[in-house]
């Protein structure tokens, strides 16, 4: 599946637990995570990847920096490889709130 693909299973995923999802975008600033996810007083900034992927070395020091100045249990940061990935990346930040 193409990550385009994924990212829209992830937003209609998103839309039937109730949660907001946004579409990440700084265009003078690259690396940022795809979505934003809210929900349950937690907000995930998520990077989506093909299965088998990788985040690039600039997307991983954004995954880091965002964590790194939120420091607190609510707001974070992850990136998932691949549909199934993605629904546990959420599953565990959102049914933990």
């Amino acid at each position: 599946m193409t990550e385009a693909g994924i990212e829209q299973r992830v937003v209609k995923y998103c839309k039937d637990r109730k949660l907001l999802t946004y579409k990440f975008t700084s265009p003078a600033h690259r690396g940022v995570p795809d979505r934003i996810i809210i929900g349950g007083g937690k907000v995930l900034f998520l990077e989506l990847k093909q299965e088998g992927k990788k985040p690039t070395p600039l997307q991983l020091w954004e995954i880091s920096r965002i964590n790194t100045h939120a420091s607190c249990d609510t707001v974070v940061a992850k990136w998932a490889a691949g549909w199934e990935d993605a629904v546990k990346t959420i599953q565990e930040t959102f049914d933990h709130a």
